[in-house]
Parts: C-alpha cells; sequence; structure tokens
C-alpha cells in the first residue's frame, strides 16, 4: 500500500517564509481571502504556522509547500515539502 492511502490524504498549505531564527524552524504566512458576512467586502487574512525544516535550506522570503505531520513540539504541527521560488536579493 501507498503511505498516502495508509496515513490518508495530509491538508497542504502555500505561503511565505517569514522568520528562520529558531534551529530546524521556520515560522510560514499563509494568505487566504475571505468575504465579510454582512459586507461581502473580500477581505485578506494571515496565519501564521511554525513548520519544520530538517536542512535549514529555506531563507526569508521563500515561498514555500508545507504540508500537516504528527505534533513535533508544542506549536508545531507542519513539515516543509517543498521550496517552490527562492527569495530574491536586492541589492
Amino acid at each position: 500500500m501507498d503511505t498516502e492511502q495508509k496515513r490518508g490524504l495530509r491538508k497542504s498549505q502555500v505561503g511565505k517564509v517569514t522568520s528562520t531564527a529558531m534551529q530546524k524552524t521556520v515560522t510560514v504566512a499563509v494568505d487566504r481571502l475571505v468575504q465579510h458576512k454582512l459586507y461581502k467586502k473580500i477581505q485578506r487574512k494571515t496565519s501564521k504556522f511554525l513548520a519544520h525544516d530538517e536542512n535549514g535550506i529555506c531563507k526569508i522570503g521563500d515561498r514555500v509547500r508545507i504540508v500537516e505531520t504528527r505534533p513535533l513540539s508544542a506549536r508545531k504541527r507542519w513539515r516543509v515539502e517543498k521550496v517552490l521560488t527562492s527569495a530574491t536579493i536586492v541589492d
């Protein structure tokens, strides 16, 4: 059996790395658009997740895909699956 079938489908989200201050952990900000119930205006909501970065390859500004995993610490329940785009350095 495939590991995806054994464990079930895992949630995945795409976000931007905002902090790399911790060892093997990055903070990822995930944006989503939500419509206000009464006024129907589209609002941007941001959620921050702590994600496990085993090899320390992420940099601030990278766009990454994170997937759900077992609890790794008190607040860390996500793992960096792939770096989609690297941050560009502007001088």
